[in-house]
C-alpha cells in the first residue's frame, strides 16, 4: 500500500436545517429533507509541514519538470518573440478552460466556443466557457500577487458571464452550499461548505499558504485546490476558479513562465477518481490529489506538446498555401491568430489587428481563395471564415479525453 501524506483532517458542526419548498418538492420530500446536518470545518494550513513519501516526492519532481520542459519547448519551437506564441498560447489556455468547464458538465466543442468569442454564439454552454477563459487570463495576470482580492477577481471574471450569476460575481457566498443531488436540502450531501461567516478566515489561511516558498509547487498547488474545494467559498464556480488557481500559482512559482498547460484535460480523463482524491484529501490523505495533479500534469505535457506540433503544422500549412502571394499582402498579417481564432469575420480583423474594413475583407478573400479559409455562413454580410484544420485538431484532442 502506498504511504499516506497526511494532512489534518476537517472536523464538523451540527446545524438543524428548516427545508423550503421550493414548489417541486412534495411534503414527505420536505419532512425528510429537514432535520440535522454537518457543515465542515476545515483544518488550517497556513503551516503544513507535509511529508512526501520518497516515491511521491519522485514524482512530484518529475511531474514539475515535465511541465517546465513543455513550456520550454512550446517557447522553443516557435520562438519567444514569435508572432504565433502569443496565440498559441491564448489557445493552450482555452483548451485547458474548455477541460476545466467540462469537468463541470459544461462541454463545448470548438466551432462553438470560436464563434463565443466573436460573440457569434447562442450556445450558454460556449458563453459560460468564454467566461472561464477570462478567469484563466485574470488568474495568469494576478499570479505575482496572489491574495484575496486576486481571487475574487478571477471568480468575477468568471461569474460576469455566466447568465443569472452577476450578482454572486466576486463577492463571496452568503449563504450555505453543499455538493449533492438535492436542490432543497444538505441532508446526505456528499460535500456540506463550512457556514458562510467562516468563509473569510478560512480563505485568509489559504492565501498565507500560497504564499509560501518552501514546498514542492505541485504539492503547495494540489493541497491549495484541495482546500479552496473543501472551503467552496462561492456560490458557483468554485471547480473552475480553483483549476485557475492552479495555474496562477504554476505561474507565479517559475514553473510555467511562456504559455498554458491543458492540466484540467488530464484530470477530465477520470473525473471519478479527482472527485475521490477531493474526498480523501478532508479526511486526512493528501496523497491522492497530489497523484492526481501529478498524473494531469505528465499527460498535458505529452500531449500538449503533441497539440503544439498538430496546431503549429496548420500554420505551416497556411503559409504554403500562401506561398505565391506577395509578402506585403495582408493575408499574412492574419496567419499567426489562425491558431487561436480558427473561426473570424471582419469586425475580429478591424478591432483585433487594426485592420480597416477594406483590408480586412481583402485578407479573408486571399485566405479564402487559398483554401486557408473556408467561408461557411453563403451570406453576403455578416459572413464568417472558418479554418477547418485548426478545428479538426482542437476537437480531436477533445475526443481523445473521452476515449481514455
Amino acid at each position: 500500500m502506498p504511504t499516506e501524506l497526511a494532512v489534518d483532517p476537517i472536523t464538523v458542526q451540527t446545524h438543524r436545517w428548516l427545508a423550503e419548498n421550493d414548489g417541486m418538492a412534495s411534503r414527505s420530500q420536505l419532512a425528510s429533507a429537514s432535520g440535522p446536518y454537518e457543515s465542515t470545518v476545515p483544518a488550517s494550513i497556513a503551516a503544513l509541514s507535509p511529508v512526501l513519501p520518497s516515491d511521491l516526492a519522485a514524482d512530484v519532481e518529475e511531474a514539475a519538470s515535465a511541465l517546465s520542459r513543455f513550456d520550454s519547448y512550446a517557447a522553443a519551437k516557435l520562438g519567444v518573440d514569435s508572432p504565433v506564441l502569443g496565440p498559441m498560447s491564448s489557445i493552450l489556455l482555452r483548451t485547458e478552460s474548455a477541460s476545466s468547464s467540462q469537468i463541470e458538465n459544461l462541454t463545448v466543442g470548438a466551432r462553438q466556443l470560436a464563434m463565443a468569442e466573436l460573440d457569434q454564439s447562442t450556445s450558454e454552454n460556449a458563453k459560460a466557457v468564454v467566461a472561464n477563459v477570462r478567469a484563466m487570463e485574470a488568474a495568469l495576470d494576478l499570479a505575482d500577487k496572489l491574495d484575496q482580492h486576486a481571487i475574487l477577481a478571477m471568480h468575477r471574471a468568471l461569474m460576469l458571464g455566466q447568465r443569472g450569476w452577476e450578482e454572486h460575481a466576486g463577492t463571496y457566498r452568503d449563504g450555505l452550499v453543499w455538493v449533492g443531488t438535492s436542490r432543497i436540502t444538505p441532508r446526505g450531501a456528499s460535500h456540506v461548505a463550512p457556514q458562510a461567516d467562516q468563509v473569510p478566515s478560512a480563505m485568509a489561511d489559504l492565501v498565507t499558504f500560497l504564499r509560501r516558498d518552501d514546498l514542492p509547487v505541485l504539492v503547495q498547488a494540489s493541497v491549495a485546490h484541495a482546500q479552496f474545494e473543501t472551503i467552496h467559498p462561492f456560490s458557483d464556480g468554485n471547480g473552475r476558479t480553483g483549476r485557475a488557481l492552479v495555474h496562477a500559482l504554476l505561474r507565479g512559482k517559475g514553473v510555467m513562465r511562456h504559455t498554458t498547460a491543458p492540466v484540467s484535460a488530464g484530470l477530465l480523463t477520470d473525473t471519478e477518481a479527482y472527485f475521490g482524491a477531493l474526498t480523501a484529501y478532508r479526511r486526512g490523505d493528501a496523497r491522492p490529489i497530489v497523484e492526481q495533479f501529478t498524473a494531469a500534469s505528465r499527460f498535458a505535457a505529452t500531449t500538449g506538446a503533441t497539440l503544439v506540433d498538430d496546431l503549429a503544422a496548420q500554420i505551416e500549412d497556411a503559409r504554403a498555401r500562401l506561398a505565391g502571394l506577395r509578402p506585403q499582402a495582408a493575408a499574412w498579417n492574419v496567419v499567426p491568430h489562425l491558431v487561436a481564432h480558427p473561426v473570424m469575420n471582419s469586425r475580429f480583423l478591424t478591432e483585433r489587428l487594426g485592420l480597416n474594413d477594406t483590408t480586412a475583407q481583402r485578407a479573408l478573400r486571399q485566405l479564402g481563395e487559398a483554401g486557408v479559409l473556408v467561408e461557411r455562413t453563403g451570406l453576403h454580410r455578416n459572413r464568417v471564415w472558418v479554418h477547418a484544420g485548426v478545428l479538426g485538431v482542437l476537437d480531436a484532442y477533445g475526443q481523445q479525453l473521452h476515449r481514455r
